[in-house]
């Protein structure tokens, strides 16, 4: 859904790191994570028993552009244990394709050998995903073309798995058990590297046709702009992805020392750098004017930011707020909320599509 290479979380150069949780909520805050600077670390042991009740817990991979995430998902979304390790994308696409296999492997190893009954896998990826064929048919950041994800990794887990875009797959968890919860219609927008979207109905991802529905990001917003690597000129992506913010900060900042991330254009402009507020005031009405096409076009009752760039809170959402205000004329506006389970949202959504499997599997069979 969004470019494939927006995905790339800003946790380069993590060290590998396991987590692990017993009877998390989804939107409880991280345990603190250990691990090691170098190597594969394997997942760890799951503390004590577990506890995966009578519906027993599925498996959510987020293949990131850094980092690979698992976790064992509940049916209500509880998180029973969680684990990372890097991607590498610089040692190649198939090293990349084994290191997650053998990452959730490991984890399914590791929660049967804790008397766990894993039922199923979902897998989130970057990248653009065809979820009918189970197929990744691009993602940049690794050089996947036409990666049949799905058949290799059910071959590999013995399990059915479902596949799904990682923006999407958060959008999932949002509107089930996060900011979206109780909303019929939820478009979520993280904001990263780049601007993303998925739209939600009822809870379940709206692909669209060819797999590309809510491009937020590449609306154009600036017709002849800027030109964006998708090949058009002028997108969102171009004037307030993180990326984008960054490099036009860079380009106006005069004497000032250059800045390598958004988050420090959002601390400049709140205390007063001339060209760091012009920036981030540009890329809030690109916001605001790009959104009010998205809530014309799909009439969402919230509207989700997320990603690295709502850290920034009020500092984002009340320009965007004034921007959708004063533009809108017949629209109903709807709420603006931030999301509620920050970077674990693709790895529960990925979980929570295993579990949307499983009935249609259980049917095929009586």
């Amino acid at each position: 859904m969004t470019d494939p290479d927006r995905s790339a979380h800003q946790q380069a150069g993590a060290a590998d790191a396991v987590l692990t949780l017993r009877d998390t909520p989804p939107d409880a805050p991280p345990a603190a994570e250990t691990g090691r600077a170098t190597g594969t670390a394997p997942p760890a042991p799951l503390n004590g028993r577990p506890h995966d009740g009578p519906g027993g817990l599925t498996l959510g991979l987020d293949i990131g552009g850094t980092l690979v995430k698992s976790a064992l998902v509940a049916p209500d979304g509880t998180v029973r244990h969680e684990s990372r390790c890097p991607a590498r994308p610089e040692d190649g696409p198939d090293a990349v394709l084994r290191t997650v296999l053998d990452h959730a492997a490991e984890t399914l190893a590791v929660a049967r050998a804790a008397g766990a009954d894993v039922r199923a896998a979902g897998i989130a990826s970057c990248g653009l995903v065809d979820e009918d064929t189970g197929t990744v048919m691009f993602a940049a950041t690794f050089g996947w073309r036409d990666l049949p994800l799905r058949r290799l990794a059910s071959e590999r887990l013995g399990l059915p798995v479902a596949l799904g875009h990682d923006v999407r797959s958060g959008g999932v968890a949002e509107a089930r058990l996060g900011a979206g919860r109780g909303h019929r219609v939820v478009l979520f927008v993280p904001v990263g590297t780049g601007v993303g979207g998925a739209l939600l109905l009822d809870g379940k991802p709206y692909p669209g046709g060819h797999w590309r529905s809510a491009e937020v990001g590449h609306v154009v917003t600036r017709p002849g702009g800027e030109a964006c690597p998708c090949g058009q000129r002028g997108c969102l992506d171009t004037i307030a992805g993180g990326v984008a913010v960054v490099r036009r900060y860079n380009e106006r900042r005069g004497t000032r020392p250059q800045v390598s991330g958004a988050e420090e254009v959002a601390r400049r402009a709140a205390a007063g750098d001339p060209a760091a507020a012009r920036v981030w005031a540009e890329a809030a009405d690109a916001m605001a004017q790009t959104l009010l096409t998205a809530i014309t076009l799909f009439d969402p009752a919230v509207l989700v930011l997320g990603g690295g760039l709502s850290q920034a809170g009020e500092q984002l959402r009340a320009p965007l707020r004034r921007g959708l205000e004063e533009r809108a004329a017949f629209q109903a506006l709807p709420d603006l909320v931030f999301a509620q389970l920050g970077e674990r949202a693709g790895r529960i959504g990925a979980g929570l599509l295993a579990w949307d499997l499983l009935p249609a599997l259980e049917g095929a069979r009586t």
